[in-house]
Formats: structure tokens, sequence, C-alpha cells
């Protein structure tokens, strides 16, 4: 899977311009991050040495990143949850320490109802409990959570990065 990075989502730096070459490899590699770079080359074209410099660049500028996606039950993950948390005074620690949290997969900052959303990956309800009543709640600033517990993931896409 290819995606920008945190970083990059943000706005946070400076984000570093993309140009449709750059946009096309994404795309190949969106569709299967492990296409061979001549394969790509061939479909963008470009040499393989210069779409492996261009894959490389992209990487090290955090616009994306290449990883395996699992699906969590089959890897025996059996409870996921996106809680929603409400701060006393400044997000930032409170998402600093989400961040480190390793059940927290994706940790956004909002407007509106909630100051966070966090997405949470559980071995199982206990897990999930605990994860929720003595990790999230502990962390100093948390003043309230709501979780919306999933029961069924309908669609999961990454393809979103270069529409």
């Amino acid at each position: 899977m290819a995606s920008r990075s945190a970083e990059s989502r943000t706005g946070n730096g400076s984000t570093p311009a993309v140009d449709a070459v750059s946009l096309a490899i994404i795309e190949q590699l969106q569709e299967d991050g492990r296409r061979p770079y001549a394969a790509i080359g061939k479909a963008v074209g470009l040499s393989e040495a210069a779409v492996r410099q261009r894959v490389q660049k992209l990487l090290d500028q955090g616009v994306m990143q290449i990883v395996a996606v699992t699906d969590p039950l089959t890897v025996g993950f059996r409870r996921q949850a996106m809680v929603g948390i409400n701060v006393a005074g400044d997000v930032e620690p409170v998402a600093e320490a989400l961040t480190a949290m390793d059940e927290c997969e994706y940790v956004v900052m909002t407007a509106g109802s909630f100051d966070l959303m966090v997405e949470i990956v559980c071995e199982d309800d206990d897990h999930l409990l605990e994860t929720i009543g003595t990790r999230i709640r502990t962390i100093p600033g948390v003043r309230s959570t709501e979780s919306f517990v999933y029961l069924k993931l309908k669609k999961q896409t990454y393809m979103w990065g270069t529409r």
C-alpha cells in the first residue's frame, strides 16, 4: 500500500510537489505494492533505475510508505473500535500519548464533537475494555470517551492518494 505520511496529511511541514509521473508510480504501487520497478517503468514510461530513484525520493520525503496491510481478524485481533475523545486543555500531549500506544492505529485531531478520533485494534473485548478503561481514560487531560465498536468492515481502501 502507498500512502502519504501523517505529516504531509496534516499540513505540518512543507508538502513536497508531486508531478504526474510520480502520481502514476504511486497508483501502480497502490494496485500492487510488490510490483517490480521494471513493470512500473513500462507503465509510466521510465527506466527501472528512474522508477527506483523516484520511489526512494517519495519514501524519503514522506509522500508515501509501502506497507503490508492485514485483516486484523486473520492475525488474532478480534475487536476494533473508533474512539472519540474529548480533552480538557491542550490536545497535543494526549495525542502524543495515544500515538505511543501499540493499540492505536490511527490518531487524528478533529473539529466537531470530539477533539481526537482514535482507531484501536485489540485482541478481544477484555483487551478493548482494558485499553479504553485503564489506559486511554487515565491519560492526563482526557475528559471523556465514546466508543464505536466495529461490527463488520464493509469497505477499506487506500486508493485516495492520487484521485
